[in-house]
């Protein structure tokens, strides 16, 4: 995806290593619906400004379907940051049985 480093699905460990930085930067609404548990929400509009909220280590930047994701690992990278884009997002993550948690009853994506 345009240089932008990228996993897809089948290639991420079940479960993702412990010491992975999760990043997903959907919007509220989104993120409410279904999520990955444990990761850390920086809606994409806010990542400058918040980028310092990001622990140090390699980071997985997840969106819905690999777009707004993309964007922020090309960001990340271009500031010294190790993150990869998961290829297909959230819609891969949910298609391939990947656990997920919610706000709003049943995880789903949205």
């Amino acid at each position: 995806m345009n240089g932008i480093p990228a996993v897809t699905i089948d290639l991420l460990p079940d479960p993702l290593p412990a010491d992975l930085v999760v990043l997903d930067v959907r919007e509220p609404v989104e993120w409410a619906h279904g999520r990955i548990d444990g990761a850390i929400h920086i809606p994409l509009g806010q990542l400058v400004e918040r980028v310092g909220e990001l622990p140090e280590g390699q980071t997985l930047v997840v969106c819905k379907v690999g777009g707004r994701s993309a964007q922020a690992t090309g960001y990340l990278v271009a500031n010294g940051r190790d993150a990869i884009n998961l290829d297909g997002g959230m819609l891969e993550w949910a298609a391939g049985g990947r656990p997920m948690v919610s706000d709003a009853g049943e995880p789903m994506v949205v």
